[in-house]
């Protein structure tokens, strides 16, 4: 499960407070936050509840910046598929006039990366077509990878740097976050193929994830029209967080590496490579989705908590 979070301020963010205060609009999110996009008729249904009335929580909920929706083609006309965006809110009665931001949000566009080693099959796709030749590792070197929203690869990584807020501002880091919707990679997509994809900080491992497939059984929400319905349409939208305590995907803890290891007042930039370790026991390949492909409109995104 995601677990991006909003801060709300009560004052200037008024429309928020009214949206969470509804019992049925609360369903609502922890519905979406549980099965995943759905559309109207099946909240409906999961919540034994008359169209109308969903669909004017949903109205309420999307107007105040809570959920996303996107219109699909069905089998007859048009469906409205919804999903939600924050894991966790907070409302926050801070004395404002001497509040420094402790939460720091960095969105990094997927073809932005500083360092790759990848194996084909692979390749790179903007909003509007595929750049350069497919399974051609030199691609990736190609300038107009800046404008990728999908990218793939069979074996290797990737490695961005993020901007280090925390030895700019000289703060010490309370946890940091990493997020990106994955999926495994093979030929035409395969639901089950599994992946370990892993994810190192500043040349530290923290952990992997293992990815159930390539996901083709429907066109993602956000992937363009073109893009071919035998190719990999969405992921699932992963959280790596590491605290004091350890390194959690999605609230699990999977390594013992902590802030501490990361070294990072050590560093002008946060290193963050995301890719299949040589040791992986299912080598199964890597999608990166970012805005304006698959379920979730977003790149990979980095949050610093103070």
């Amino acid at each position: 499960m995601e677990t991006k979070l909003l801060t709300v301020d009560p004052i200037k963010d008024v429309e928020v407070v009214q949206a969470l205060g509804s019992a049925t609009r609360i369903e609502i999110l922890n519905l979406l936050r549980l099965k995943g996009p759905l559309n109207v008729n099946d909240i409906a249904a999961h919540m034994a509840m008359p169209q109308s009335t969903v669909a004017t929580n949903l109205k309420s909920l999307e107007k105040a910046g809570l959920i996303q929706t996107h219109t699909m083609k069905a089998s007859k006309g048009n469906q409205k598929i919804c999903s939600s965006i924050y894991g966790e809110i907070l409302i926050r009665f801070d004395n404002r006039t001497n509040l420094s931001p402790d939460i720091v949000t960095v969105s990094m566009p997927i073809g932005l990366f500083t360092e790759f080693e990848v194996e084909a099959p692979c390749g790179l796709c903007s909003v509007n077509n595929v750049i350069g030749m497919l399974d051609v590792q030199e691609v990736f070197l190609d300038p107009q990878r800046m404008q990728a929203a999908l990218l793939w690869f069979t074996r290797g990584y990737v490695e961005y740097k993020f901007p280090n807020n925390a030895k700019v501002s000289g703060r010490p880091i309370r946890k940091i976050e990493f997020s990106a919707e994955l999926s495994s990679e093979t030929p035409a997509t395969n639901a089950n193929w599994p992946s370990d994809i892993s994810i190192w900080i500043n040349g530290v491992k923290a952990g992997y994830w293992t990815s159930p497939g390539d996901f083709g059984d429907r066109r993602g929400i956000y992937s363009p029209a073109w893009w071919k319905l035998s190719g990999s349409q969405y992921g699932k939208l992963k959280t790596w967080t590491i605290d004091d305590r350890g390194t959690w995907i999605d609230g699990a803890m999977v390594s013992t590496q902590t802030i501490a290891s990361l070294g990072i007042p050590d560093h002008h930039s946060i290193r963050f490579r995301i890719g299949i370790d040589e040791k992986a026991k299912n080598p199964g390949g890597l999608n990166i989705f970012g805005k304006g492909f698959g379920d979730f409109d977003q790149d990979i995104v980095m949050t610093i908590h103070f």
